[in-house]
């Protein structure tokens, strides 16, 4: 059984070689349909998020990084998850006022998303595919994806969104060293 599984989590890491971002598209908070070419040409800071987490206050610092390098070409994603200890349980509407009004989050918030297991969006998948560890673990791992819609970085939740890795990384995507 075990093989089995890990065949088919091969095969499936697989079938996103040779992708980018592009090839996806997501649901917003307010569920709507959006395809990921809407952000070609830009770089992509993608973090999976939770309003009950010790790390929640990192919403107040992603919107930070966000305003930041917004008019650069920098886009902060949101994905509400309720995977990690149930530390999402409200539903899209209140996750967003939430985030609104607790944290001042301007930045798009997806529909809320299983993040971990077979349920996983097409999107989430790809950000995982080049990864060595093929599982988000915990709420705000953060990835960033350069302006040809490539995964560069990983980052992981404890891992500040403007600490000095984070902000040089971005900086290098938006010059497009990266």
């Amino acid at each position: 059984m075990k093989l089995v599984l890990f065949l088919a989590l091969t095969i499936s890491s697989l079938s996103f070689a040779g992708k980018n971002i592009y090839d996806f598209s997501y649901k917003t908070i307010d569920n709507k349909e959006v395809s990921f070419k809407t952000y070609k040409d830009k770089v992509l800071l993608i973090s999976n998020v939770a309003t009950r987490c010790g790390f929640t206050p990192q919403l107040k610092t992603l919107e930070s990084v966000y305003q930041k390098y917004k008019d650069q070409g920098l886009v902060v994603m949101g994905v509400p998850s309720n995977d990690f200890g149930g530390q999402t349980p409200e539903v899209n509407k209140k996750v967003k006022a939430f985030c609104e009004s607790s944290y001042g989050v301007t930045f798009p918030l997806t529909d809320k998303y299983s993040v971990t297991g077979p349920n996983k969006p097409g999107f989430v998948h790809f950000l995982l595919a080049g990864s060595n560890n093929k599982n988000i673990t915990w709420n705000f791992e953060k990835f960033i994806v350069n302006k040809k819609g490539q995964v560069i970085k990983r980052f992981p939740s404890a891992e500040k969104p403007d600490s000095k890795a984070m902000v040089q990384t971005i900086e290098k995507a938006i010059k497009n060293e990266l």
